[in-house]
């Protein structure tokens, strides 16, 4: 049985179209992301699967059910915000343990799956604890253990990481994949941050203008882009795209990624470094080349280029991706 189908689902806010049929399975256990710049629906499809968007048409099943009409309480779903939503009189046990307490479940039972979560997070020496006594990544935890007690056929979170710091966005991303392993729940995941995407997914969804782009796994997407915009997207620094010139394809787009460009004794590509990146273990290269291209060099190390130097680049013609005028891959 599927986690999760959306069949041709659309999404209308008066004349304007958010979401333009959108089809996706999720698998039981799988870890889906949702990426895509600002504004192309990926939080409008979340909040669609979980109820609080109704959606225009099309349909959504959950753990086999047709849940397309039902309220978010109905739907068998728990969700992280980016907010934390947390009742700042509650003490950490309250907030955890709350939905189950309305729902009239066991105070046993409660107190059995409260424990547990606390424990999978770390959080039982502050259940006693209020939401203010508690650092921004304690309280998305909190917030992420109310959803685990609840037990639910899908787990959904929108942009939870947002609101940290980076040494806490990186210890909580950690803490979510390792849950997931541990509770191998369905979770489908909101981010802009394309470092979530690639070390969480199991499968990426790209979206773009409230499409699907590509679906597929972190290391296909990358390597193995559709199109212009997936390429792009996807990588930091990100792919760099030229005029095929070097290959000799006029009216077509070269991309290549920065690490796999090279400093060489002669190359295809010459030009101006105009900023150095130094940051220890890589160091970025910006160049203007002479065709009046910016580009990014990733070079792996430290290395003792200058600002106003002049380089010449190469590549790997393995490497390299060619799209047309509508931006899509060209295939050999």
């Amino acid at each position: 049985m599927t986690a999760l189908v959306l069949e041709n689902i659309h999404k209308s806010f008066g004349a304007v179209d958010v979401l333009k049929g959108i089809s996706l399975t999720v698998e039981p256990g799988e870890f889906i992301v949702f990426v895509g710049p600002s504004g192309c629906g990926k939080s409008t499809l979340l909040r669609t699967i979980a109820g609080l968007d109704d959606a225009s048409s099309g349909s959504i099943r959950i753990g086999g059910r047709d849940v397309t009409n039902l309220p978010p309480a109905k739907r068998g779903i728990a969700m992280v915000f980016q907010s934390y939503a947390l009742y700042p009189h509650l003490d950490v046990e309250g907030n955890m343990s709350l939905g189950l307490r309305q729902a009239g479940e066991d105070r046993k039972i409660i107190s059995e799956r409260v424990d547990v979560a606390a424990k999978m997070l770390s959080l039982t020496t502050y259940l006693k604890r209020r939401p203010s006594e508690l650092s921004g990544g304690q309280r998305q935890r909190v917030a992420i253990g109310r959803a685990i007690v609840r037990k639910p056929e899908l787990f959904l979170f929108d942009e939870p990481l947002s609101n940290l710091d980076a040494a806490l966005r990186m210890a909580t991303r950690v803490e979510i994949a390792r849950l997931h392993r541990q509770l191998g729940a369905s979770m489908v995941y909101v981010t802009h941050d394309q470092t979530e995407a690639m070390t969480l997914a199991d499968r990426i969804v790209v979206l773009r203008d409230g499409k699907i782009e590509q679906i597929g796994s972190p290391m296909a997407l990358y390597n193995d882009p559709d199109n212009q915009f997936v390429a792009g997207f996807l990588g930091a620094p990100s792919m760099n795209f030229l005029t095929a010139a070097p290959l000799g394809a006029p009216g077509t787009t070269l991309g290549i990624r920065p690490e796999h460009l090279t400093v060489a004794a002669k190359g295809r590509i010459t030009g101006t470094i105009t900023h150095v990146e130094r940051l220890g273990g890589d160091t970025n290269l910006l160049v203007n080349t002479d065709r009046g291209e910016t580009i990014t060099v990733r070079l792996f190390g430290q290395h003792p280029h200058q600002v106003d130097e002049t380089v010449a680049l190469d590549f790997d013609n393995r490497h390299a991706y060619s799209f047309d005028l509508d931006g899509m891959r060209l295939r050999s």
